[in-house]
């Protein structure tokens, strides 16, 4: 479909991009990756089927965003989905369902039958974050914001490294509610659990990571963040304890964005947010932040004159003839956009 032939207020257009926008590529401002990936998930699997759920339900939403007007007209284009991810993920899947159980059942990481599994899906999410890093680039490289939808948390690891290589400093705006700093988590060296970690590890141009909802996270998690200059906390239970003594979301979400520098990448796992929105992520936890307190706080990083320079979305788990998630998801995802083509515009 040519754009001059688009109809903003007609009927969804089911042609495979997100939004079912017209927009090529090499013609928009932001192009979106898709990264059908779940091998490492550690309890409910089926995020890898996010990206192609969220494209079908985000064909049902309406264009106007008064947080956002018209900034989805600058652009925003759908990347060729690589779905040789897909079937690698389900090909490795088995065999980390596998090391799963086998470490569940009290059985050691060191044993043979462990070991080669863990090496093949070591491998293979290696494989992954290398095919992620270069399709970022590609589009990096020719003036591009690229955003990433998942597949489990581990897959933004590659869009990170690109943009570290092509940034001298910027900081992570982390919404989940895990903290997703343990190192190789169940063994697995690119696990879901352990992209926070790596990316401190291994992306120092990321200089302040500001974690937003986290309520589930292993003590070794939380004393790593607490002695990590790098990482800011605004965990649920202590932005609940700041509401209920009176402090307005609005001002702590200007707190929390105070901590972050100029340019911004988003992390949005949409565990992040309250189970009615996401019923079926792979791992739920009770508590989290609305739809609406998510929106507000992308929306006073803006004002505040920051700029996101690339987000991912993950997490988003299809469910059947319940499309919650992915209709949630297709929202996240829309806001996101939106809100980046107008921090573009500073």
């Amino acid at each position: 479909m040519e754009q001059t032939t688009f109809d903003p207020d007609g009927v969804g257009v089911g042609n495979g991009a997100y939004f079912g926008l017209p927009f090529e590529p090499e013609a928009a401002r932001l192009v979106l990756i898709s990264a059908p990936w779940d091998v490492t998930v550690s309890y409910g699997a089926g995020t890898a089927y996010g990206p192609d759920a969220v494209i079908e339900a985000s064909t049902q939403l309406d264009f106007h965003d008064p947080l956002a007007p018209g900034a989805w007209r600058r652009g925003i284009a759908t990347a060729d989905v690589d779905y040789s991810l897909l079937e690698q993920s389900q090909r490795l899947r088995s065999d980390a369902e596998r090391v799963i159980d086998h470490l569940e059942g009290g059985g050691s990481p060191d044993d043979d039958y462990v070991v080669r599994k863990l090496r093949r899906v070591n491998e293979g999410c290696a494989a992954m974050n290398a095919n992620i890093e270069s399709q970022a680039a590609r589009w990096l490289d020719a003036g591009k914001i690229v955003g990433l939808v998942g597949g489990d948390h581990s897959t933004p690891y590659g869009l990170v490294r690109a943009l570290g290589a092509r940034h001298t400093s910027f900081g992570i705006l982390h919404l989940d509610a895990h903290c997703d700093l343990r190192d190789a988590y169940e063994g697995f060296a690119f696990s879901h659990a352990s992209i926070m970690y790596n990316i401190l590890r291994d992306v120092p141009q990321v200089a302040r990571i500001v974690q937003v909802g986290v309520r589930d996270f292993s003590e070794g998690e939380a004393a790593l963040a607490a002695a990590q200059e790098r990482i800011a906390t605004f965990d649920d239970l202590s932005l609940a304890e700041a509401a209920f003594r009176g402090e307005t979301w609005d001002a702590q979400c200007r707190r929390i964005v105070e901590s972050l520098p100029g340019e911004v990448y988003v992390s949005f796992d949409i565990d992040a947010l309250t189970f009615e929105n996401c019923p079926h992520t792979g791992t739920p936890v009770s508590g989290g932040l609305t739809f609406n307190q998510a929106v507000w706080l992308l929306v006073t990083l803006v004002r505040s004159g920051r700029r996101i320079i690339g987000f991912d979305m993950v997490e988003v788990c299809p469910a059947g003839d319940d499309r919650i998630d992915a209709i949630t998801g297709a929202r996240v995802l829309w806001k996101l956009c939106g809100q980046t083509l107008l921090s573009d515009e500073h």
